[in-house]
C-alpha cells in the first residue's frame, strides 16, 4: 500500500500549562538553547517532517503568524480555527482542505506529539483497508486523565473521556487499558459526509475565561465514532508500540523530558 496521505496537524491552541511561555507551544524547541523555551528544532517542524508523503495542512489560531513564519518553507496549507472550540472544531476548520485534496487517506494528528514513528503512521493508514476511521491507541502504565477506548474485538465502540470513565466501577476499569492518543486516520470520502453531523453536535463545556467561569461550545472529534456507527460505519484502532511515542508536550516538565529524549534518539550525524 502507498504511504501517501493528506495530513492535518492541529496547532491552534496556546497551551495554558506551559506558563510562563506565552507563544504557541508547537513552536517550542526539541533542542534546548539558552533556556528551556529557546533553542532549535521546533516541535511542529519535526512533526511535519515525520509525516507521510503528501499534502499537509496546519490548523492555526494562537500566534498564527509565528506558525506561518516558522513553517512556510515546508509549504503546508494554513487553516484558521476561528475560536478555540475543541478538536472537532479544528477538524471542521480543516474541511476546505479535505474537500480540495485528491488523496483518499487522511491522517489527523496533534502539533505537540512529536515522537510518533513513521512505521506507526503507516500501520494506522494501512488499517483503513478494513475501517473508514481508525484511532491510534496506547497502553500507559498510568491511565491518568486520558480518554479510554472501549472496544469489541477489532472495533471501537466508544471513546470515553476521563470525566465520565472515572465513575466506572473498579471491576469494569480492570479490563480497560487502551487510551486515546488523539491521532486518527480516515477515508476522506467516508469522513466528509459526517462533518455536517459533527457540526450539529456541540457540547457545552464550563471553562475559565478572564477569571470568570463561562459556558463554551465545543466539538469533540471523538464523537465521530458514535456518529459514524449510527451511519453504519465502524471504527478500528491500532495500538502504538510504546506510550512514549504518543507523549504530548503540554507543560515545562514534559518539554524537558522531550528534549532529553530527542537528544538521545536524534543524534546529529558525525562530521566527515
Amino acid at each position: 500500500m502507498s504511504t501517501i496521505a493528506a495530513s492535518i496537524v492541529f496547532a491552534a491552541g496556546k497551551g495554558t500549562r506551559m506558563a510562563p511561555y506565552e507563544g504557541n507551544k508547537t513552536l517550542l524547541p526539541l533542542v534546548a538553547g539558552a533556556s528551556l523555551f529557546e533553542g532549535e528544532r521546533p516541535i511542529l517542524c519535526h512533526i511535519l517532517e515525520q509525516l507521510p508523503r503528501g499534502p499537509k495542512a496546519v490548523v492555526v489560531h494562537h500566534c498564527k503568524d509565528d506558525i506561518v513564519r516558522a513553517t512556510r518553507a515546508m509549504a503546508p496549507t494554513f487553516l484558521e480555527q476561528p475560536s478555540m472550540n475543541g478538536t472537532g472544531g479544528a477538524l471542521l476548520a480543516a474541511r476546505p482542505f479535505l474537500e480540495s485534496v485528491e488523496e483518499e487517506r487522511i491522517l489527523i494528528t496533534m502539533g505537540d506529539v512529536p515522537f510518533v514513528h513513521p512505521a506507526t503512521y503507516r500501520a494506522l493508514l494501512e488499517r483503513l483497508d478494513a475501517f473508514p476511521l481508525v484511532a491510534l491507541g496506547f497502553e500507559p502504565k498510568d491511565r491518568k486523565k486520558y480518554g479510554l477506548i472501549l472496544t469489541d474485538g477489532p472495533v471501537v465502540r466508544r471513546i470515553v473521556e476521563w470525566a465520565y470513565w472515572r465513575t466506572f466501577p473498579e471491576q469494569r476499569l480492570e479490563g480497560l487499558r487502551t487510551c486515546n492518543s488523539g491521532i486518527y486516520a480516515a477515508r476522506r470520502a467516508d469522513l466528509l459526509p459526517f462533518l455536517d453531523r459533527l457540526e450539529k453536535s456541540p457540547h457545552v463545556v464550563v471553562k475559565e475565561r478572564g477569571g470568570r467561569r463561562v459556558d463554551i461550545q465545543e466539538f469533540f472529534i471523538t464523537d465521530l465514532v458514535t456518529l459514524m456507527a449510527e451511519g453504519g460505519l465502524e471504527t478500528g484502532y491500532v495500538v502504538a508500540p510504546d506510550e512514549t511515542e504518543v507523549m504530548g508536550i503540554d507543560d515545562p516538565e514534559s518539554l524537558e523530558r522531550a528534549q532529553e529524549l530527542f537528544s538521545a534518539w536524534f543524534k546529529p550525524a558525525p562530521s566527515a
